[in-house]
């Protein structure tokens, strides 16, 4: 047999998860110049590109612009991508094994990190994970129904995604037409009686 990363036997490596940090793992691998490497890429979901895709603010056009870079490596020889394969149910490491000389695992965190606080588990509270991914139609959380019914909301943090959370309920239908929110959550936003937040 042949040394791997030749022709003949190309390196071949799994890469479970399409988010950013697969993408850029694969963009890696298939830059060696010393190595022929051939990437397959799984994901649960079926499309790619993980938070970029479900976790950036739909009014935040640019900040998913770097999907263009991922394209690069979707299109580039010796990468294929395979959607609604999940790890665990339809792969095991042990299969995996078989097949390739390498398995990278660039999956993020399915939970959400409990702040511990008393209430956090009240009906009408909601992680900022599954209100990011409603409103941007992942597909886990697009039949979650959210209580827009109020005039007053609270966001607890003043991070990132907590102000993201906090300017999509405070733009108007108007605004938000303009993104590429998902409609669902147009829908149910453009009823919203939401003021204060």
């Amino acid at each position: 047999m042949s040394a791997v990363g030749t022709e003949s036997n190309p390196l071949r490596v799994a890469v479970i998860g399409s988010g950013p940090s697969g993408f850029y793992t694969v963009s890696n691998l298939l830059k060696q110049t010393d190595l022929v490497v051939e990437v397959d890429m799984f994901d649960r979901l079926p499309t790619p590109y993980g938070l970029v895709r479900a976790g950036v603010a739909p009014d935040h056009q640019k900040d998913k612009s770097v999907t263009r870079a991922y394209e690069k490596s979707a299109v580039a020889p010796g990468f294929r991508f395979f959607g609604n394969v999940e790890y665990g149910t339809h792969l095991h490491l042990d299969d995996l094994k078989e097949h390739y000389h390498q398995v990278m695992f660039t999956t993020g965190s399915p939970f959400d990190r409990n702040l511990g606080v008393a209430g956090e588990d009240l009906l009408g509270s909601h992680s900022a994970t599954e209100f990011v991914a409603w409103y941007n139609g992942h597909p886990d959380f697009a039949d979650r129904d959210f209580d827009l019914s109020q005039e007053n909301v609270v966001v607890v943090g003043i991070g990132n995604v907590a102000m993201d959370v906090a300017r999509i309920l405070c733009k108007t239908v108007d605004e938000l037409k303009v993104t590429d929110i998902a409609d669902h959550a147009l829908a149910a936003l453009s009823k919203s009686k939401v003021k204060n937040v």
